[in-house]
C-alpha cells in the first residue's frame, strides 16, 4: 500500500425508524457531502483499489455515493468496523496493506479521528497539522496519508465538505 484514506461517514439522520444506531440513514446533507468528497478525491487522483466499509447503513450509503466518482472498486463490508476504536481500525488497515496500492477505510468517530491523529503523531506531523486534526473529524471528512515501504503513514491531505467548496456545510 502506498496511500491510505481514512474517511468518516457523511451526515446521518438523528434516529432510525428501528431505533437502532446502526440503521441510521444519510440525511439529505449527508448525500451531498458524500458526492462532494467522492468527486474531490477522484479529481486529485485519489482512487482506492480496495475499500473497507463498516456495515452500518450510513457508512454503506456514504460509500455508494462516494463510489460514483471512482467507478468499480473492490469493497468489503466489515462488521467489526462499526464504532470500532482506533486499534481495531489499524488492525484492518495492516491486514489489507498488501492487497491495495490505495486503501480507503470508511467508518465512524471517534475511531477514525483517533487513528488519523495517531498516524500524525507517529509521523511527527507539524504542529499546524496536528492542531487542525485536533479540532475534530467532521462528517464526510477524509484524511490522506502516504505510506512508505516500512508501513509508516505521513500526512498527505485533509478534505472536509466545507474545505472543498461545500460552503453550506459546517464542520460537525
Amino acid at each position: 500500500m502506498h496511500r491510505l484514506i481514512l474517511m468518516r461517514h457523511a451526515q446521518a439522520e438523528s434516529a432510525a425508524p428501528t431505533g437502532l444506531d446502526r440503521d441510521r440513514r444519510l440525511a439529505a446533507r449527508g448525500r451531498e457531502e458524500a458526492l462532494l468528497i467522492g468527486r474531490t478525491l477522484a479529481s486529485r487522483g485519489l482512487r482506492p483499489d480496495l475499500t473497507l466499509v463498516s456495515t452500518a447503513t450510513r457508512t454503506r450509503e456514504t460509500w455508494e455515493l462516494v463510489q460514483e466518482a471512482f467507478g468499480d472498486v473492490e469493497v468489503r463490508l466489515e462488521p467489526a468496523l462499526y464504532n470500532a476504536p482506533a486499534d481495531v481500525l489499524r488492525g484492518h488497515v495492516e491486514r489489507a496493506e498488501e492487497e491495495a496500492g490505495c486503501l480507503l477505510l470508511l467508518a465512524h468517530n471517534p475511531g477514525v479521528h483517533m487513528l488519523a491523529y495517531d498516524y500524525l503523531v507517529e509521523s511527527a506531523a507539524s504542529p499546524s497539522i496536528l492542531d487542525r486534526m485536533a479540532g475534530g473529524f467532521p462528517t464526510a471528512a477524509a484524511a490522506v496519508f502516504e505510506v512508505d515501504v516500512a508501513g509508516r503513514c505521513a500526512y498527505d491531505g485533509w478534505f472536509t465538505p466545507q474545505s472543498v467548496g461545500g460552503a453550506a456545510f459546517g464542520d460537525e
